[in-house]
């Protein structure tokens, strides 16, 4: 089991180093310059105080160095928990602008990748049981599937927000309203929340609804289903087992969706002006802050390694087949 763990980390630290890196090259390579992005904002006029200000600025950000010096002091700082300084802005730390975000991020995406993964497994089984909620369940699958993040929260912000009124659909609370432990600013929150959350949710559900509905079917018609019916067992023990074994590869399908459903909370956060990651990227991109927007990523690479990590080890506990193997048996 070390063993395992030990090789599982060494490949995940070197897809973090490489990730890390590309990380950091993307927002160097992409047109525009942060300095004088941020002093065009600023109205300077005076053509001697824009250029001691621009030679100012490349000093305090290290843009005046040479591209590997910037990449060996990006390393130093992300050693020391220092991700520099936010261009947009100056001088408030990278470190606190991402850290004001991510609470609204982790609020829509947990709840959603969670419930949906759980709910859709279970209605994937019932639906394989079922020729009633297969033929109803099984297209609206597939069209919830594929459908597009933002198009869906297009569709929920039109219709629940600005035709039915129900539900906000921009920000993350009322600009009325201050941050406090109320049940005014409570509510006020979670229905600012809900949209973001819903049209995740119900993309993600259809996904993992007909992925647990064909691999139930796949199940009930494999050999030791069939042995154990022809020993007389319960139909329910042999569904029991069933969905035991058909889990296996929807732990799996978690790790590898990963990495979509962030990329389409970004986006959905982006739909409603939800004041999340997403939102914040695209104002980092609009205002050329790399050090803000490579941040971002790396906050969000992490992540995504750290969970993948997390469903590598649970696999291993819930598959002994797994567990035979690393101790040299035959599954």
């Amino acid at each position: 089991m070390w063993r395992y763990i030990g090789r599982k980390l060494f490949v995940y630290l070197l897809t973090f180093v490489i990730a890390v890196t590309i990380n950091w090259m993307i927002p160097r390579f992409m047109p525009g310059d942060p300095v004088r992005s941020m002093l065009a904002r600023a109205s300077v006029g005076n053509p001697e105080a824009l250029e001691r200000m621009t030679t100012y600025y490349n000093e305090v950000f290290g843009l005046d160095t040479p591209l590997y010096q910037q990449y060996l002091s990006f390393w130093g700082g992300l050693f020391r928990g220092d991700l520099g300084v936010s261009v947009m802005l100056y001088p408030e730390p990278v470190t606190d602008v991402i850290m004001r975000s991510v609470p609204y991020t982790l609020a829509v995406l947990l709840p959603a990748i969670l419930l949906s993964w759980v709910v859709g497994n279970h209605f994937g089984a019932f639906a394989a049981r079922s020729k009633i909620l297969d033929n109803t369940i099984l297209p609206l699958g597939y069209v919830l599937t594929a459908t597009p993040y933002m198009w869906l929260a297009l569709l929920l912000a039109w219709s629940l927000g600005v035709v039915a009124g129900v539900f906000p659909v921009s920000g993350g609370y009322s600009f009325s309203l201050r941050p406090e432990f109320t049940w005014l600013f409570i509510s006020d929150l979670i229905s600012h929340w809900f949209l973001p959350f819903l049209s995740m949710f119900v993309v993600a559900l259809g996904g993992w609804a007909i992925g647990m509905r064909n691999m139930i079917i796949y199940e009930l018609e494999a050999d030791y289903s069939n042995y154990l019916q022809a020993l007389g067992a319960p139909r329910r023990l042999v569904r029991k087992y069933a969905f035991r074994n058909a889990m296996l590869p929807q732990i799996t399908g978690l790790a590898v969706q990963l990495g979509t459903i962030i990329a389409g909370s970004l986006l959905t956060e982006i739909v409603f002006n939800y004041p999340g990651l997403g939102t914040l990227i695209i104002q980092s991109l609009n205002s050329r802050d790399f050090f803000l927007l490579q941040g971002i990523f790396l906050f969000v690479v992490v992540g995504v390694l750290i969970a993948n990590f997390i469903i590598d080890i649970v696999y291993v506990l819930v598959d002994p087949r797994t567990r035979v193997q690393m101790t040299g048996g035959s599954s």
